[in-house]
């Protein structure tokens, strides 16, 4: 379980630095469609999947700047609460 939220957290990093720099991903591979057929059929939503999010920029800025300085709150309860929520099967 950790290794894949520091998975999660690698990969929205790499996703907020390319957006930062302008940069895209690259798209992966779509079996036997060209890439500029698949461009053309995607649907609005694969388009904003591959995208990304939209990033919030100020706020990212804002919470850097609390954690920096010490004031940043942490709720130890609801983050592990979480964690096993997203962890364990539902019944």
């Amino acid at each position: 379980m950790i290794n894949s939220v520091g998975q999660s957290i690698g990969n929205a990093i790499g996703a907020t630095s390319l957006r930062e720099s302008g940069k895209t991903r690259a798209a992966a591979p779509t079996g036997s469609v060209p890439a500029s057929a698949a461009a053309d059929v995607a649907s609005p939503a694969a388009r904003m999947a591959a995208e990304g999010a939209p990033v919030d920029m100020d706020k990212i800025a804002a919470i850097k700047s609390a954690i920096a300085s010490g004031n940043y709150p942490v709720n130890a309860d609801a983050i592990a609460e979480r964690m096993l929520e997203l962890d364990l099967p539902q019944k």
